[in-house]
């Protein structure tokens, strides 16, 4: 692995055989992007999910990039939906699932065994950290009905705990770590949840692989409720939770629930291919907008963990919707009985759901779930 430079915090040591020695500062770092002060919430530092927001990805969004005014940076115009056209938008919401219906599909209605499983950034969170009203007002009238909303994300725990927190829900379930982690709300318990399933791995091998195909990547493995364990530290703003720089001996020496490669300034084209042709395998694996992998345990995906908590809920797969924008739901959007993509999703992802709605910043997510609520006065 590449060492970092001296004079970074928590820097790594290189020796001559390649290994890296212990770090000169083993404490946790967080050089994470800014808590939002109105929510509470660190916005998705992760390009996965960035909606384009990354420096090495600016210009995806149709009506996405331009210069800010007067300071030659790129930023993002968006503007949300007036009430007209947001009610417009729900109808349209509620004609997709009565064409789901007539197809075959089950009727998906509160009071029908419903339940809703969201992703977090990109899907109910906007990229400054941010909630609308429309989502928050959304979520609070499924709740009124006894729906059941599964927050499923790609955060870890620390990262996730805040989004529920905002949302008002301290009870219920969670899947974190792209379903490495299922987690049961409670207010009594410590830290406000309780982790009922945890699917692990020995990182060894894949660690092993990513670096002999990524040399200069950064490497990391989660840590639940305490951040990353990092080869080096990830550029300033992409990592929510803390971060300690660790040996390559300490990286691999216990099970985790992920491993994290990142390869800041490499195309994702480019680091598509080299993680395609790595040999990686027996594992499953996410790639984003940017050079950013996720790797889970074999056979752990949002859509596994959630199949297993529908069953403790006593429901099935036919009676969910979920939504989601990124390579990481594609499983949870194929799976369940309605499957959203967001307007913000690739292309190869819109054309795995059933419902293709607006993006986050035009409340496409709210619209779906205003739909199902009204779906009990028109039935």
């Amino acid at each position: 692995m590449n060492p970092t430079p001296a004079s970074s915090p928590g820097a790594a040591r290189e020796t001559d055989t390649g290994a890296v020695s212990a770090p000169a500062d083993p404490e946790p770092t967080g050089n994470g992007p800014a808590v939002n002060s109105a929510t509470g919430i660190a916005p998705a530092g992760q390009p996965l999910t960035r909606l384009g927001g990354s420096t090495e990805y600016v210009g995806h969004l149709e009506d996405g990039a331009g210069q800010a005014a007067g300071t030659g940076e790129h930023a993002l115009r968006r503007r949300p939906l007036g009430h007209e056209e947001y009610h417009a938008l729900v109808q349209d919401r509620m004609r997709d699932l009565d064409a789901l219906e007539a197809d075959g599909g089950t009727r998906l209605a509160p009071g029908h065994g419903l339940v809703v499983a969201l992703d977090v950034d990109g899907t109910i969170l906007d990229m400054d950290g941010s909630v609308s009203e429309r989502v928050m007002a959304s979520v609070a009238r499924l709740r009124a009905h006894k729906v059941p909303v599964v927050i499923s994300t790609g955060r870890g725990i620390a990262a996730a705990m805040p989004v529920v927190r905002h949302l008002g829900l301290s009870t219920g379930w969670m899947v974190c770590a792209n379903g490495a982690l299922t987690l049961r709300l409670d207010p009594d318990a410590p830290g406000g949840y309780e982790v009922v399933d945890s699917r692990t791995f020995d990182p060894r091998t894949a660690i092993e692989t990513l670096h002999a195909a990524v040399p200069d990547g950064i490497l990391a493995v989660e840590d639940p409720g305490a951040g990353f364990k990092v080869s080096r530290l990830f550029p300033d703003g992409e990592l929510i939770e803390d971060q300690r720089v660790v040996t390559f001996d300490e990286l691999v020496s216990q099970p985790v629930t992920r491993v994290v490669l990142r390869a800041p300034g490499m195309p994702v084209d480019r680091f598509s291919q080299i993680v395609a042709d790595s040999g990686l395998h027996s594992v499953e694996y996410a790639i984003g907008w940017t050079a950013w992998l996720d790797v889970a345990p074999e056979g752990v995906t949002k859509a596994s963990a959630l199949e297993a908590l529908i069953a403790r809920l006593g429901t099935d797969s036919a009676h969910v919707l979920a939504g989601g924008d990124g390579s990481n739901d594609v499983e949870m959007i194929e799976w369940a009985g309605a499957g959203v993509v967001m307007g913000s999703a690739p292309q190869w992802v819109r054309d795995r759901g059933d419902i293709l709605t607006e993006p986050v910043w035009r409340d496409g997510c709210a619209a779906v779930l205003d739909a199902l609520i009204e779906r009990v006065r028109h039935p």
